[in-house]
């Protein structure tokens, strides 16, 4: 049984913008703190992360860089955290190969089965009815590297298919606010809350409950079958989503 929060914890949302996101007003990094009564955390931040995460040198650095901007009055220092990202944090096997091997693969049919255009995790979301982009096809390539670059230099341990850690005390998974919508169960953790605007700092927050889902009550979200490859990686979605497509 399920004995609650740790009140210890805290969770994050990140909204990833692109590397230079500083010159899209419309598209920018943003970031959300919950504590674990799901109660923000100072206010939320939204802008270009970039020199933040060229001036951390270790994890603790970057996360207190993120409790620094969003004003919360803690330092981050030692506090165990939960990081969900909204940026494919990875790309296909075939992708890859394609790339560095010069191996092809096929046939090559519908854009949505396309295995060098989408991930497994992004084809098994395609036939339950989402949408998720590409990071190949739909200009997300920079946000997507960033995501990437961040797991590559604070939290480099791939724990499982779709969990990256620290070990001291820092993971990070994938979240997709957009196909989070029709959620039951996020839509009851979000009962009373007025929306955040911009729209980013809304999908911020989604990814942080993402993270306290991940964290507190696991067998809501959808965990990657056996077969799916670790370096892809996967989005963890709640699995009410899929009764209402």
């Amino acid at each position: 049984m399920n004995s609650g929060p740790d009140p210890s914890l805290y969770y994050i949302g990140w909204d990833v913008g692109g590397w230079n996101c500083d010159k899209n007003r419309l598209s920018r990094d943003a970031i959300v703190i919950l504590d674990s009564e799901l109660v923000i955390v100072g206010k939320p931040w939204r802008g270009n992360l970039r020199t933040h995460i060229n001036k951390a040198n270790t994890t603790d650095e970057w996360i207190g860089s993120l409790f620094n901007l969003c004003a919360a009055g803690k330092s981050g220092d030692g506090v165990p955290v939960t990081l969900a990202i909204d940026t494919p944090l990875g790309f296909s096997d075939e992708f890859v190969k394609l790339v560095s091997e010069g191996k092809a693969t096929g046939p090559i049919g519908e854009s949505n089965t396309n295995p060098y255009l989408f991930r497994f995790t992004e084809r098994y979301l395609f036939e339950r009815g989402l949408s998720p982009l590409s990071s190949v096809k739909d200009m997300i390539g920079s946000q997507a590297t960033k995501g990437m670059h961040v797991l590559s230099k604070f939290a480099p341990v791939m724990e499982s298919c779709g969990i990256w850690t620290d070990n001291k005390g820092f993971s990070a998974v994938e979240a997709y606010p957009a196909g989070c919508r029709t959620s039951r169960v996020l839509k009851a953790l979000l009962k009373d809350q007025h929306p955040l605007s911009p729209a980013d700092l809304e999908d911020a927050r989604v990814c942080a409950l993402i993270a306290y889902l991940f964290i507190n009550d696991r067998s809501l979200l959808q965990p990657p079958e056996d077969h799916v490859s670790s370096r892809e990686g996967w989005i963890w979605i709640p699995r009410d989503v899929f009764d209402s497509q």
